[in-house]
């Protein structure tokens, strides 16, 4: 691993609340973790420079992190100075699959949702303070579909989905506590301009959230016909895997 450069301990301005205010764990794992995000959101492999930009690390304090990854297998240095997820990050989500009952239980479901003529279903988990991760996902058997598809990261603040977490995780306002009192959400465009949603949460034991079960599609096919419609299937199939999780 060659050395930093004086110009690589100059850090990225300014520097994201994160990378200011580190939290209640360890600096250095929560920093290890920023990096794999960063690798793991991009549209391409980045560069060290494009590492710095999206954590707000000085490029040294990356370099060294990156050797520790590099080490275990979870990054992989790819042509021209890139960087990318290594094998032991399909290791875990391998293992994640044959340990987790969320996926046996959430899939039948959303078959069902399709086959009864609903707009593409999702399951969505919170990933932190700002962004929902798409966990599953199954396509309507419409011609146009939105564009959303299984790991993808969205706002958390955007969407029937976001707003369902935020909500029953206890976001305070009127506008939430309406999605607590419907027991569902409803968004037009909020997250795209030409796509639309409709979301139901999903409990675990002690009415602890799982995540947000959702439809969506298009928003000329949300029109108030079909949005009730598609809410007499949905809210029964998110009571139904609350049931099956102990919720």
């Amino acid at each position: 691993m060659p050395p930093a450069s004086a110009s690589d301990t100059t850090p990225p301005s300014p520097l994201p609340p994160e990378a200011e205010a580190p939290g209640k764990g360890v600096a250095a794992v929560d920093r290890a973790l920023s990096i794999l995000a960063a690798i793991e959101q991009g549209e391409e492999a980045p560069t060290l420079s494009d590492l710095a930009r999206a954590t707000g690390l000085y490029k040294s304090t990356i370099l060294r992190l990156l050797e520790s990854l590099q080490g275990h297998g979870y990054v992989s240095r790819v042509q021209d100075a890139r960087y990318a997820l290594g094998p032991a990050v399909r290791r875990l989500g391998m293992a994640y699959e044959r340990r987790n009952p969320l996926r046996d239980l959430v899939e039948p479901v959303m078959a069902a949702l399709v086959e009864a003529g609903c707009e593409s279903p999702s399951f969505h988990v919170r990933q932190d303070a700002r962004l929902r991760l798409c966990l599953f996902r199954r396509e309507s058997n419409h011609s146009t579909l939105d564009r959303v598809h299984a790991g993808d990261l969205l706002p958390l603040d955007r969407g029937a989905a976001g707003r369902v977490i935020l909500a029953f995780d206890g976001a305070e306002g009127e506008a939430f506590e309406a999605v607590r009192v419907a027991g569902h959400a409803c968004s037009l465009g909020e997250r795209d301009p030409e796509c639309a949603g409709l979301a139901a949460p999903v409990f675990g034991p002690h009415r602890r959230l799982i995540g947000a079960l959702s439809l969506s599609g298009p928003r000329e096919r949300f029109n108030a016909e079909n949005v009730v419609a598609m809410r007499a299937h949905l809210l029964p199939a998110a009571a139904g895997l609350s049931v099956a999780l102990g919720g």
